[in-house]
């Protein structure tokens, strides 16, 4: 509804505007705070090598940019309010440049998605102030939308601080790990800002009551952009010999290529208006002569995509009532069902070419089969079902959806069904998983003319989240933490031992302390150096032990170093029993190399041992004492001595919440189940067998080595898994995947089955 805009209404929305941005424009310098100390924690905790050093050079680049950051920020921020207000102008500029075609950067569109998450964020946390915001000022400006760079849209806000981000010389990669710190900092801040705006407004009169029709607008398309990025296919091939791997691989593979030879027996080499040669697209991506051709891409009628813009557009706004209704979530799901059906009729009567019919009701099958799936809980399905149109797109304008597994799309949606069919419809409702799925969809929405790289893109900041999301629980925390630690310490232990070794090789040390030296104060160190740092001052006191007693270990034929050592001994001796205490070495067990160190100092006294030049000692203790530098990141294959006790003794945690479940000595488990057990992807489910007991669990987290991976069950309980004894219960069968084969495979083969019993319906 338009009104004659008089001077005072024009100064109350400007007016408006200017609270807005002051309130939004303070909480810039707290949200810096904020990422300072987050990246200050990040960098101060123990994790890999490469891992530490990323938190550092983040921290530095931060800290040496923020400034900038915030000032570019507020800046710009000031500068975007001038561009906002009330003016026809802005409305036909808008529309223009809505009309106008043009390329977009790739770098353009990545920054546009990640800002597009944070204004996503904020329009969840305060969709109906903004509704209502949005409202007012539309009546104070006698306007039908707000202008699209209108400092009250979030995606204005969003947008300026990540462009300011990269302008201050600060990373995308920077932003991805500090985004959740932005938006906790900046969500609730915005949405008070909106609540306060609404509030001045009825202050002054403005709409105290909104009427709520006018909620009911019809919208055009999206905006489209591009997204850099092409997928690359992971993983090698599938294992042989029958593993239940391989099958699994071979039996989707079958399911796709029975497609293949179906649509091929019916509609022949007619791919459209492509001036391809008929060809067929194998799973592995290569062709043969003589069918329709399933990988190639095909032109695209400007014509058909509309009437599926126009078809999305319009399912998108039925599924927002059925999640709101208040009836039967089963009639919901049906009326859905049906309304996807009719679009899909709809668009198959429009589409221009045979394979394009085909391609309709292929992607229709596939989905209707996906709503059918009751494992998904009900919100979760709706989410689903607005992806049929962005597939479809996919699918009509790169075939080669429906001849490979490892298409971006597939593989998106496969890995958000494992997900969300593991748990009830009460635990997904407003979780924080159901709002990534939402974004997911909106985000693939936002930009259909991208192809598969968005839902590459999505795809690849969904495992993201899944890894922060399955582990955020105080337990998952806990186990994690220690098995990280635990897996570092043993592969340090490893590498210092191997240190040790090459510095003793040359030197005649008595075998008792250089078994002491191996097999004891190697981990001492390893286990200081988790604790502490390699270089903390506790740390070098231990390595600076190690030497000690070699020297002190060495012949004595000087009374000078007689009595050195008599005076050093109670302060190395003292060193030694604090080293071994922090291995839970105490009491008897201590005592024994006590006695045996005792014993061989005595023979060094009485000459009984070799002398060793000072020099030598000085270069190893050069040696120890800068000890990380010669060490590797990676820890190869090396046996972890894992078990609860260890867990509890090594790094003083209460493991009585962790089912440990260690490698043991007899069982060996082939390649190709180690190969698949490397292969698990976070967040799928399992039915695990454990001490014949059944349990439904959640794989959450794999160590950095891979050593280790987590299981989380529903009731609580946590499944710390050895690599080598996780081979060997997938070998046994104690650890199965809860679902045979994944979600769009599953749903292909319903879909070829139904077109099996009636042909006549995939061109009809």
């Amino acid at each position: 509804m338009s009104i004659a805009r008089s001077a005072s209404s024009l100064q109350l929305a400007r007016e408006t505007r200017e609270r807005f941005v002051l309130a939004t424009e303070g909480a810039i310098v707290p949200l810096a705070r904020a990422i300072r100390d987050r990246l200050t924690q990040l960098a101060s905790e123990v994790g890999s090598a490469r891992a530490m050093q990323e938190h550092r050079d983040d921290f530095v680049a931060f800290q040496g940019n923020a400034s900038q950051w915030v000032s570019l920020a507020q800046t710009g921020w000031r500068k975007a309010l001038g561009e906002s207000g009330a003016s026809g102008f802005h409305t036909s500029t808008s529309h223009t440049q809505m009309l106008r075609l043009e390329l977009i950067g790739d770098e353009v569109v990545e920054s546009n998605i990640l800002s597009s998450r944070l204004a996503q964020m904020i329009h969840d946390r305060a969709s109906f102030e903004l509704s209502d915001l949005r409202l007012r000022i539309q009546h104070l400006e006698g306007t039908s939308e707000l202008d699209g760079k209108d400092v009250l849209k979030p995606e204005t806000l969003a947008k300026l601080l990540v462009e300011q981000w990269l302008a201050a010389g600060l990373s995308r990669q920077l932003w991805t790990r500090v985004q959740d710190t932005v938006q906790a900092q900046l969500v609730d801040v915005v949405a008070k800002a909106y609540e306060d705006a609404n509030t001045h407004l009825v202050a002054h009169g403005v709409m105290p009551e909104i009427d709520l029709k006018s909620f009911v607008r019809r919208t055009g398309g999206a905006a489209s952009g591009g997204v850099p990025g092409t997928f690359q296919r992971g993983g090698g091939a599938a294992p042989a010999g029958g593993s239940p791997l391989a099958t699994a691989r071979q039996r989707a593979q079958t399911a796709l290529l029975n497609l293949k030879r179906f649509v091929t027996g019916r509609i022949g080499g007619d791919t459209g208006n492509s001036t391809q040669p008929a060809s067929s697209i194998g799973v592995d991506g290569r062709g043969s002569a003589g069918s329709v051709d399933f990988g190639a891409p095909r032109p695209f009628s400007r014509t058909f995509a509309g009437a599926i813009a126009d078809a999305e557009a319009a399912y998108r706004a039925a599924a927002t009532q059925y999640l709101q209704a208040a009836g039967e979530q089963a009639t919901m799901i049906q009326q859905s069902a049906v309304d996807l059906r009719r679009r899909s009729t709809e668009l198959k009567k429009r589409a221009p070419t045979t394979a394009d019919k085909a391609t309709v009701e292929i992607v229709a099958l596939m989905f209707q089969a996906i709503l059918a799936e009751e494992r998904i809980p009900f919100s979760a399905r709706v989410w689903f079902a607005r992806l049929q149109m962005p597939v479809l797109r996919v699918a009509i304008a790169e075939p080669e959806f429906f001849g490979t597994l490892q298409h971006p799309a597939r593989m998106l949606i496969d890995r958000m069904g494992s997900c969300v069919m593991g748990f009830d419809a009460a635990a997904i409702s407003g979780s924080a998983l159901e709002n990534e799925i939402k974004r997911v969809v909106q985000v693939i929405e936002q930009y259909p003319e991208t192809g598969q790289r968005v839902f590459k893109l999505v795809f690849d900041e969904f495992v993201a989240f899944l890894n922060r999301y399955l582990t955020q629980s105080d337990t998952a925390q806990r186990v994690m933490s220690v098995a990280q630690q635990v897996e570092q310490k043993e592969t340090m232990a490893i590498q210092y031992t191997i240190e040790l070794r090459k510095m003793l090789n040359d030197m005649p040390v008595r075998d008792e302390i250089r078994e002491f030296l191996f097999k004891v104060w190697a981990e001492v160190l390893a286990i200081a150096a988790l604790r502490y740092g390699g270089q903390d001052e506790q740390t070098v006191t231990l390595k600076r032990a190690a030497s000690e007693l070699v020297w002190a270990a060495s012949a004595k034929p000087s009374r000078t170093d007689r009595a050195r050592v008599i005076q050093d001994l109670p302060q190395l001796l003292q060193r030694l029993r604090q080293g071994m205490a922090l291995l839970g070495i105490v009491g008897e067990p201590q005592e024994a190399y006590i006695k045996t160190i005792g014993a061989t100092l005595s023979d060094a006294f009485m000459l009984k041992t070799e002398a060793i030049p000072q020099a030598k000692i000085e270069a190893m203790a050069e040696r120890l004492a800068h000890l990380e530098d010669f060490v590797s990141d990676s820890g190869g294959d090396a046996d972890l001595p894992l078990d609860a006790t260890n867990i509890e003794l090594l790094l003083g945690v209460d493991a009585s919440t962790i089912e440990v479940v260690a490698d043991t000595a007899g069982a060996r488990a082939t390649e190709e189940m180690l190969a698949w057990a490397n292969e698990l992807q976070v967040g799928t489910w399992f039915m695990l067998d454990h001490n014949d007991r059944v349990s439904q669990v959640q794989f959450v987290w794999r160590s950095d080595r891979k050593q280790l991976h987590l299981f989380a069950s529903a009731d609580g309980r946590s499944f710390l898994i050895q690599a080598g004894r996780l081979a060997s219960y997938l070998q046994a069968g104690l650890l199965v995947p809860a679902e045979e084969e994944t979600l769009t495979v599953r749903a292909t083969r319903e879909a070829l089955a139904k077109l099996d019993a009636n042909p006549e319906r995939l061109l009809n």
